[in-house]
């Protein structure tokens, strides 16, 4: 079975096409577990409305939290999977009809290797343009470190991970902040496993106004922990020295953010950055400073 995951907030208005493209995948075996988090819209006489709907054939699953951002209502849908893997559907989203068959069958070659820690397709917009590119492999085993700094892939790519992968490694909750980069917990899952990445479209999206792309600085900044966090361990993995420096020059872009950073009394344990790269710390700053004008 794969779990068909969505995490949404006030966004019942959008949650009936993902539910149709649902409706119409070749693939039967699935369930859709939705984490609300926190929403007051409509959200939860929605979701509770269409399990009943005609042609609903897959069991959905509804689960209501207190708002606390994305990254906890993942480690509540993992919690709450039931599903071999784990497949992350945003509410503003949708996808293909073939896109759980297409997983299946390729996550079906690697199932009995250790190694591989999912399958990885591709992204893309409604109008059909692909948004990963860089890659022309039809198969290519490979970490999501690698997948972006050896192959050079660029753009958003659909990583689907097994579920014990993501009980393995799951989002840091940190208090007070609301916002946690997935590409923390993919980078850390890269240092153990790798995916099968495989040439196919499995997810559409467009970037909405509002959502967490269009405002991602902003975001960032009201998260700095999880920033820094972030930045700071991209500058430990085998990654070329541009990105390092530019992971260096982040840490302290975001960490200028954190209004106890320097020597007052903190409300936890902030990240370390190794001495080394203390250099790129008027660069952070000057960031900083264009951030908030």
């Amino acid at each position: 079975m794969i779990t068909v995951f969505t995490p949404t907030y006030n966004r019942a208005h959008l949650l009936p096409r993902l539910y149709e493209s649902l409706c119409r995948q070749t693939f039967t075996d699935f369930e859709w577990v939705i984490v609300d988090d926190g929403s007051v819209d409509d959200t939860k006489s929605l979701s509770l409305s269409l399990p009943k709907r005609e042609g609903t054939f897959f069991p959905i699953r509804y689960f209501y939290q207190e708002n606390g951002g994305k990254h906890r209502a993942i480690n509540r849908g993992v919690k709450e999977a039931q599903g071999e893997l784990f497949f992350i559907a945003d509410s503003d989203d949708s996808l293909p009809p073939d896109a759980l068959e297409q997983v299946a069958r390729v996550y079906e070659t690697v199932r009995g290797d250790e190694s591989f820690g999912g399958v990885c397709g591709y992204m893309a917009h409604h109008d059909g343009t692909v948004i990963g590119h860089g890659n022309d492999a039809d198969i290519l085993d490979t970490n999501s470190i690698d997948l972006r700094n050896k192959y050079h892939v660029q753009g958003d790519m659909m990583e689907v991970f097994r579920t014990e992968v993501m009980r393995e490694f799951p989002f840091p909750e940190i208090p007070n902040e609301r916002f946690v980069p997935e590409m923390l917990v993919w980078n850390r899952i890269a240092t153990k496993y790798k995916l099968r990445v495989f040439h196919k479209v499995i997810y559409y999206r467009d970037y909405l106004d509002g959502g967490l792309t269009d405002k991602i600085v902003r975001i960032r900044m009201q998260s700095p922990v999880a920033s820094m966090m972030t930045y700071a361990e991209m500058t430990r993995y085998d990654i070329p020295l541009i990105q390092k420096v530019k992971a260096a020059v982040n840490f302290w872009r975001f960490g200028a953010c954190y209004t106890r950073f320097l020597g007052k009394k903190k409300q936890c344990d902030i990240p370390k950055l190794r001495w080394w790269w203390w250099w790129t710390m008027p660069l952070g700053w000057m960031m900083h400073v264009r951030d908030v004008l």
